[in-house]
C-alpha cells in the first residue's frame, strides 16, 4: 500500500487516473490486479481499516458500533470539515476579506464544534465518552483520527479560547488523542531517529 502525493498543482495527468478530482488523499493498494486506487479520506480510513486492521483496533465488529463509526466519520467528513475548510480559506488565503463569509463559517464551525462537545459530554444521555463511537465511553477509532486534525487546529484557524472555553469535553478529546505516540509521531512529521508503527505495535504501545 501507497500514498502518492502529487505537486502543488496537483493536476497531472497520472494523479488524475487515481483521482478524477485530482485531490489528496489517494492511495493505491498494489497487492490487488489491477492496482486499486481510492480517493476521499472518509474512503481511504474506511478501505485501511476494511484492508489492514483485521482486529478492528481503530474500528468495531458489532454493527450498531460499526454503525456509530460511520455516523460519526461522515459526519465530519460532511459538515466539520468543508466548514472548517472555508474558514481558513476566508480568513488566510482569500485575496480579500469578505466579512459574511467568515461569520457564517467560523459560526457553522463553532455549531459542528458545540454538536461534538454534546457528543462527549452526554449532555442528552447522561453518558459521558472519551471518544465519538462505541459503547460506554466508546474507543479510539477512524471517527476520532477523521475529526482530530481539523479540530485540533483550532487556533490556526483563528478560533479564541474564549471561544473554546465553551467546549470543554472537546479539549480535553484533543488533548487525549494528542497524547497517543503514534499521534505524536505523526505531528513531528518523518524523521529517520524515531521508531516506527511497527515498533510501537510490536512493543504494543497504544496508538
Amino acid at each position: 500500500m501507497r500514498t502518492r502525493r502529487p505537486g502543488l498543482t496537483r493536476s497531472f495527468t497520472g494523479f488524475l487516473r487515481l483521482n478524477p478530482n485530482g485531490r489528496i488523499p489517494a492511495i493505491v493498494d498494489n497487492r490487488r490486479s489491477p492496482p486499486a486506487a481510492v480517493q476521499e479520506s472518509s474512503a481511504c480510513l474506511i478501505y485501511l481499516l476494511s484492508s489492514e486492521d483485521s482486529e478492528r483496533r481503530f474500528g468495531f465488529e458489532d454493527d450498531l458500533e460499526h454503525s456509530e463509526l460511520l455516523q460519526w466519520l461522515f459526519f465530519w467528513h460532511g459538515s466539520g470539515a468543508p466548514y472548517q475548510g472555508q474558514v481558513i480559506h476566508f480568513t488566510r488565503a482569500a485575496p480579500e476579506k469578505i466579512d459574511h463569509a467568515v461569520t457564517r463559517f467560523r459560526n457553522e464551525t463553532l455549531r459542528v464544534f458545540g454538536v461534538l462537545e454534546i457528543r462527549l459530554s452526554g449532555k442528552y444521555t447522561n453518558e459521558p465518552r472519551q471518544y465519538l463511537a462505541g459503547r460506554g465511553k466508546g474507543k479510539y477509532s477512524i471517527a476520532d483520527i477523521k475529526a482530530w486534525p481539523w479540530v485540533s487546529y483550532w487556533q490556526n484557524c483563528g478560533f479564541t479560547k474564549q471561544e473554546m472555553e465553551s467546549f470543554p469535553r472537546l479539549l480535553d478529546w484533543i488533548d487525549r488523542i494528542a497524547q497517543r505516540p503514534a499521534v505524536k509521531l505523526g505531528i513531528q512529521g518523518p524523521s529517520t531517529n524515531r521508531p516506527s508503527l511497527i515498533a510501537l505495535e510490536t512493543r504494543g504501545t497504544p496508538f
